[in-house]
């Protein structure tokens, strides 16, 4: 069976392609990681009013030392030459 027809027999399943260079769409899921990390973990709220402060200070932290999102791992270092003598005889 081919996957058209079975979408053809499940009309609430809508096939949605994904463009190639989408990766960066993925980006938000690390944003939630650190968002999460920073506002949520290890705490524990009494009533709506302190998650909404709690939100409100991690937003503002992590607005404060915002950088541009490096994807993937940092190069490693260049390896220093060593230095080169020259002997004279």
């Amino acid at each position: 069976m081919s996957t058209r027809t079975w979408l053809e027999d499940h009309p609430r399943i809508h096939h949605a392609f994904i463009p190639v260079g989408a990766c960066w769409l993925n980006l938000q899921e690390g944003w939630w990681r650190i968002f999460r990390k920073t506002a949520l973990a290890g705490r524990s709220f009494a009533n709506p009013d302190d998650i909404t402060q709690a939100t409100a200070v991690a937003t503002r932290q992590l607005n404060a030392r915002a950088r541009p999102w490096i994807w993937g791992r940092p190069a490693p270092p260049t390896r220093q030459l060593r230095r080169r003598y020259a002997y004279i005889q």
